[in-house]
């Protein structure tokens, strides 16, 4: 008869490392991405025009377009951007927005706006003679901006003042006038019709976009303390309309240049 006792250590070790291997073999594996490929598929005219997707998309259409059709005002002429410091619709958008800026920052903090700037560039249309639409808000403001209210010492004031005098653009401004001389140099500088005062504070709109420095604006970043009025600029321009029957045309000069 063979003795297979001298067998038994060996066999313990195959039985031990059989089953440490049976068990890693059952334990969750851990996936790992080690490539990433793509390619583009065409949108043909044939996908963009079936009739499926058309009918689908038609009943969402036709809701947004009775929004966005819907006439709020009436514009007698076309108010455009031409002009060198200042334009009829920029004129108005500062105006408008400093008075809604106003109403709603004596409601919560008991105190007036005194300025409005904004910038040219965030007007991206014009509002044309005829009919008046919400349309029309989205084509000018077709931004997420919020309306912004910068505490400003009057020494940042001033800069706001060199900056216009240096970028010869029509920024929307409200509630500051002053005229450039022939060093350009600003003079006869009033705020609220007062003589400005270096070390006032001021209260100035705007929109976040320049208030974190857009347009190089840097001077909205001494501001001494921000207020958020939670309040979209396209909104001031949507409540002003359905506020008014007819839109006014304003040409009155805000910065005057000596010849």
């Amino acid at each position: 008869m063979v003795n297979l006792k001298k067998y038994t250590p060996i066999l313990h070790y195959f039985v031990l490392i059989l089953t440490v291997a049976t068990f890693w073999s059952c334990a969750e594996k851990k996936l790992y991405v080690n490539k990433v490929e793509g390619k583009q598929i065409p949108v043909t005219q044939a996908l963009a025009t079936t009739t499926a997707i058309e009918e689908y998309i038609a009943p969402y259409r036709e809701h947004i377009d009775a929004d966005l059709n819907s006439i709020l005002a009436i514009a007698t002429e076309n108010i455009d951007k031409k002009g060198t410091y200042q334009t009829k619709i920029g004129n108005l958008q500062s105006d408008i927005t400093l008075a809604s800026a106003t109403k709603l920052f004596m409601m919560r903090e008991k105190k007036s706006v005194d300025i409005c700037l904004l910038n040219n560039g965030g007007i991206r249309s014009i509002i044309n003679k005829g009919n008046v639409t919400t349309r029309t808000a989205f084509e000018l403001m077709p931004f997420e901006n919020s309306l912004i209210v910068a505490a400003l010492k009057g020494e940042q004031i001033l800069e706001m003042i060199d900056y216009l005098i240096k970028e010869k653009k029509p920024h929307p401004l409200a509630g500051l006038t002053f005229t450039i001389d022939k060093n350009d140099v600003a003079k006869n500088i009033l705020i609220q019709k007062q003589p400005l005062d270096p070390q006032k504070t001021y209260y100035v709109a705007t929109n976040d976009y320049l208030y974190n420095g857009g347009d190089s604006m840097n001077f909205f970043q001494k501001a001494t303390k921000m207020y958020d009025l939670d309040y979209k600029l396209r909104n001031v321009w949507i409540d002003y309309f359905k506020a008014v029957d007819t839109i006014p045309v304003l040409t009155d000069i805000r910065i005057a240049k000596e010849n």
